[in-house]
């Protein structure tokens, strides 16, 4: 189950970056935290963005609604996401944990 925290501003989900990979997908789960593998390499926070625009677009948010909070050169990262439902995003997040 991937790891989801209510706090005032939204909810904040663990991501596990996955740069330089061959593309950009969603691609599950692993320890709590939803997998997203980029094709851009990690220099000058590329990945952290490339990363951001797509969870954005995997979990059909705007990219305004996805920010990162933490994490800027680790791996595991957390990302506030603001506009949807503890519920809502369960369901956004549901289909990649098949």
């Amino acid at each position: 189950m991937i790891e989801i925290d209510l706090v005032s501003e939204g909810l904040v989900i663990l991501v596990k970056a996955i740069p330089d990979s061959r593309k950009n997908e969603v691609r599950g789960e692993q320890n709590g935290a939803l997998r997203v593998s980029v094709t851009q390499i990690p220099e000058k926070g590329k990945a952290n963005k490339a990363v951001q625009e797509q969870l954005a677009r995997g979990l059909g948010l705007r990219k305004s609604q996805v920010q990162l909070i933490s994490g800027e050169t680790n791996p595991l990262k957390r990302f506030l996401i603001t506009g949807v439902t503890v519920e809502e995003l369960r369901e956004r997040v549901a289909p990649y944990l098949v």
